[in-house]
């Protein structure tokens, strides 16, 4: 039914008539692009897949069996050494230029090899059972709404045996045969009976974990200071230990707070530039070093790593001077004090417009910006004001001031006469008499 604004009752369906493909348009010779299925197909499919799951982000790599052509992103159902669990593909023949997860087969174990080897969770027994649809998504939700519940058995459980743990996180896989539990504990502890009750509570197989500070902050933190995710929880895997050293070397804060993560402890960040700072200090002298430059010789006294500079103490004055590394003598063979300064002064007096800017040789030479030479500006003359001449011919004789005093004559000013107080009656009297 329609109405009065030609809008179409929600209870009647309109008919949906395809349109027309003329053959100009079905032909791909025809046309600018490929369709989606057309791209899809292109797609070479690939011998293996990698994949990322977890709440500790592990990585595996499974054969593809099946022929699946998944994109970057895609979330795949696979089974890993833990069950079956809800996985993201992140390495796949991606045309989309800068995807940060599509990389070469390469890449990737070359990144393992880097980031800890043997050390790095990767895993390799498993395989790919399917692309995840609506109803795997949908399962996932659901076990992960049930966290809290998970968090609410698991304390009151510890405080019925009264055991000295700490919760951090819970972990249930999409199969629902394996729930793992992360906790945090000073000491060893005997948690048999918890696990028994865990186990009956959520009819799963329990896995109790331990983890130290650094992994908590993987496990719960989100942003660090700088503004992006902590790195321990984006993309580092293997947490390599971070001395005050680096701090040190790199000339940062050592204030505890300004250089702690999440965790409590050292930022990972530090040990980012630790090699670049260790290989810029071999090149630079230690301190108490008799080293040479252009003043003369001198005693290193402090290095800048980064600006690769060197404060020289100079032995004839004891003055400090900064110093390039490249700029460095032989101290038996630099210049011996003030050679370099009269060596200067020679050439100063061949010639007196060296090592001077191109602004003060032009303004030396009197040279404009053109070349041309530089035009004197002329002084514009102020007029004189006619009170002030006048008040000069006054002044140089009586009768040339009287005679222009004839010729323009001044305009007298009107003096104001005082009233007297009460004297105007008397006066007239005295007048008169």
């Amino acid at each position: 039914m329609v109405g009065r604004a030609g809008f179409v009752a929600p209870h009647q369906s309109m008919p949906i008539t395809p349109l027309p493909v003329f053959e100009a348009d079905a032909d791909p010779a025809n046309r600018d692009a490929l369709t989606l299925e057309e791209q899809h197909a292109a797609i070479k499919t690939p011998d293996s897949i990698v994949v990322r799951f977890g709440r500790m982000k592990m990585i595996g790599e499974y054969k593809n069996t099946l022929d699946l052509k998944p994109g970057c992103g895609s979330k795949l159902v696979v089974r890993t050494h833990r069950g079956m669990e809800l996985a993201e593909a992140v390495t796949t023949s991606c045309g989309n230029a800068g995807c940060g997860k599509s990389i070469s087969r390469q890449e990737m174990l070359d990144y393992i090899e880097r980031s800890g080897g043997k050390d790095y969770p990767f895993h390799t027994k498993g395989r790919v059972l399917r692309i995840a649809t609506p109803e795997d998504l949908h399962a996932h939700e659901e076990l992960q709404s049930d966290l809290q519940r998970y968090e609410r058995v698991f304390k009151e459980l510890v405080t019925f045996y009264n055991i000295e743990l700490k919760f951090v996180s819970a972990e249930p896989i999409l199969g629902g045969e394996v729930v793992t539990f992360y906790y945090m504990a000073e000491e060893r502890v005997d948690f048999r009976e918890l696990v028994r009750d865990l186990a009956a509570e959520f009819t799963a197989r329990i896995e109790m974990r331990q983890v130290g500070a650094r992994d908590e902050a993987r496990l719960t933190a989100d942003y660090e200071r700088c503004g992006q995710h902590c790195c321990c929880q984006n993309f580092l895997k293997v947490l390599k230990p971070v001395s005050m050293r680096s701090a040190k070397v790199q000339k940062a804060t050592l204030d505890p707070l300004k250089i702690s993560g999440r965790c409590g402890r050292l930022m990972c960040c530090l040990r980012y530039e630790d090699e670049t700072y260790r290989d810029l200090k071999k090149n630079l002298p230690h301190r108490k070093t008799r080293v040479g430059t252009l003043e003369g010789p001198g005693l290193v006294k402090d290095t800048k790593v980064l600006t690769q500079l060197v404060l020289v103490e100079l032995e004839h004055d004891q003055s400090e001077i900064a110093v390039p590394l490249e700029e460095l003598l032989d101290p038996d063979t630099c210049p011996r004090p003030g050679e370099t300064a009269r060596k200067l002064a020679e050439e100063a007096a061949i010639d007196p417009l060296r090592g001077m800017d191109e602004n003060e040789v032009r303004r030396k030479t009197g040279q404009d910006e053109s070349g041309g030479a530089k035009k004197k500006r002329r002084r514009r003359r102020r007029k004189k004001q006619k009170g002030k001449g006048q008040a000069d011919s006054s002044a140089q004789g009586g009768t040339a001031g009287e005679g222009s005093n004839d010729q323009r004559p001044r305009k007298k000013r009107r003096r104001r006469r005082r009233r007297r107080k009460g004297g105007g009656g008397s006066g007239g009297s005295k007048s008169s008499e």
